[in-house]
């Protein structure tokens, strides 16, 4: 049974011999329904209780991420990132320096919005920026 009073997030304990298998058996499993639409987990307490919850679909998809690598005996935590990234942030998720990322948003490259007296920088645009440079690199690297 689980117990929420042992849920350590700040230093996440790599998983016990037993739970790696277990992770890499249900990763397995869940792997084989990534393209679902409308993915549902069941879960069941006893012969007699369950219930279907539907889930999103990019919650799925990080749950069978987690399994992965808990199946190959690497401890997880999870990271929550704010909608609104500070300019620190935004270099780092696209491990570029400070200077340069102002640079991308001085020049529009990358939308922004001066909040009070600080810049504001969206998740989403800082991801599709991250998106349309990996691209490039890919073509770069075709050719």
């Amino acid at each position: 049974m689980m117990n929420p009073s042992n849920f350590q997030s700040a230093y996440p304990l790599p998983p016990t011999e037993e739970e790696v298998k277990l992770a890499q058996e249900s990763s397995r499993l869940l792997a084989g329904y990534t393209d679902a639409e409308k993915p549902q987990i069941i879960i069941q307490t006893d012969e007699m209780n369950s219930q279907a919850i539907a889930i999103p679909e990019s919650a799925f998809l990080m749950l069978v991420e987690i399994l992965e690598q808990m199946a190959q005996g690497n401890a997880v935590r999870l990271v929550s990132l704010p909608s609104e990234l500070t300019t620190q942030e935004s270099a780092n998720i696209l491990e570029v320096s400070h200077p340069y990322l102002v640079e991308l948003l001085e020049s529009g490259e990358i939308p922004s919005q001066i909040v009070e007296t600080k810049r504001q920088v969206r998740y989403e645009d800082v991801l599709e920026y991250k998106n349309q440079i990996e691209e490039k690199r890919r073509q770069t690297l075709d050719e």
